[in-house]
């Protein structure tokens, strides 16, 4: 494996994308774009960051602007930043404003992001790279077809929701559960992506899936009125961004019927959750891209030849206060596979600061490239994803 490995590192490293040559006689503008702002999210972006002062594209005193989000003239780099204010035509200027100022490279965060992204850049002549992360479904939402379909100008990292572990912990808590809820914005991929999986998984364990659609933000309470009137057990979001904006409110209807609600986004425990259980290496994310970008800005690597990245990780979090005011109490079971609680207002999350692991850049160059190589698309790779495609076309 190693000798394998150590092959097609030697010869990737002979490979320069168009786009990474043309950087070279220009400093290259970087455009981090966010959805909205929220704590998971900067833990993406302080892993992009993290990455690029390791491999000395920015210096500490251009990181230190860059912590208060200001855009960078940098020595070696410009950075641009964008937030959407989690709405879409807001998002849709922001990523045009980028494109008008010249960026080289798009670093979308989030699905609604990356989607606008993939869809402004696919006809120009000379797009920028699109390097993505938090997203839960690059496939539903249409930036690519497969790991290894895609447009060449695109890569990135999924942030793979592990669905059927989440809906296993719905028979953990309630072993006899038979109903379920949950809500579908239709325009957002990855509540629609969502939403197909708590199905597919809930039906294989027994569980039918009521679904209560929505289409903006007052749609949310009566949403969750629907559903609790339809004689649901338990309510799982979907993961719209309408939902986690509403989530307090569905919440509330909820401790009313004594029904515990499920966020597939641990944090949201934080929101009000009483289960937050989902992927939970938002600064893994930020790393992968990262060193995606590094080896771009160094010519190391055709991230063109690149497969979407995706490493699902499972964390659970239980908030239980929300659940005594809704007289839920959690299983053994539940209360041993928490990561943390919440309880009388504090949270025994760590909060230690994620880091890089302390090496050489020497090391971690090769350390970076090794990880890069496992992504590589072969045509072998490309041949079956497509015959793949192909047959469920079929």
């Amino acid at each position: 494996m190693f000798r394998k490995t150590l092959l097609v590192l030697i010869a990737l490293s002979m490979l320069m994308t168009p786009l990474a040559l043309a950087q070279d006689a220009d400093k290259p503008t970087i455009a981090i774009l966010r959805f909205g702002r929220t704590a998971l999210n900067e833990l993406t972006r302080i892993g992009i960051l993290d990455v690029l002062q390791a491999y000395q594209f920015i210096n500490a005193d251009e990181r230190a602007l860059l912590n208060e989000e200001q855009d960078l003239a940098g020595e070696r780099v410009t950075i641009i930043w964008g937030d959407g204010g989690m709405d879409l035509p807001t998002a849709n200027i922001m990523v045009e404003n980028a494109l008008d100022r010249g960026a080289d490279i798009l670093l979308p965060l989030m699905t609604p992001v990356a989607q606008i992204a993939a869809n402004l850049t696919l006809d120009l002549e000379q797009p920028p790279l699109v390097l993505f992360s938090i997203v839960s479904a690059p496939y539903t939402a249409g930036i690519a077809d497969a790991p290894c379909l895609k447009p060449r100008h695109i890569a990135g990292t999924q942030a793979q929701v592990p669905f059927d572990q989440i809906v296993s912990l719905l028979r953990l808590q309630q072993p006899d559960i038979s109903k379920v809820g949950t809500m579908v914005d239709a325009a957002a991929p990855n509540s629609v992506n969502g939403l197909e999986q708590i199905t597919q998984y809930a039906e294989a364990l027994g569980m039918a899936v009521e679904a209560a659609p929505i289409t903006n933000l007052s749609d949310v309470p009566v949403a969750a009125e629907t559903l609790l009137d339809k004689g649901v057990e338990a309510i799982l979001i979907s993961s719209s961004a309408l939902e986690v904006r509403g989530l307090s409110a569905i919440t509330e209807a909820a401790a009313q019927y004594g029904v515990p609600v499920y966020s597939p986004a641990v944090g949201n425990v934080h929101r009000g959750a009483h289960v937050g259980a989902g992927f939970d290496d938002f600064y893994r994310e930020g790393v992968v891209v990262g060193r995606m970008l590094a080896a771009h800005l160094e010519g190391s690597f055709d991230v063109s030849s690149l497969a979407i990245n995706a490493l699902p990780s499972l964390g659970v979090a239980l908030n239980l206060d929300a659940a005594a005011e809704a007289d839920i109490s959690f299983s053994e079971e539940l209360l041993a596979l928490a990561d943390y609680v919440i309880e009388g207002g504090e949270s025994t999350q760590d909060r230690t600061p994620p880091s890089l692991p302390e090496m050489s850049l020497e090391e971690r160059r090769e350390a970076d490239l090794a990880f890069l190589a496992e992504l590589y698309c072969t045509d072998e790779m490309i041949e079956e994803q497509q015959a793949a495609l192909d047959a469920a076309d079929g």
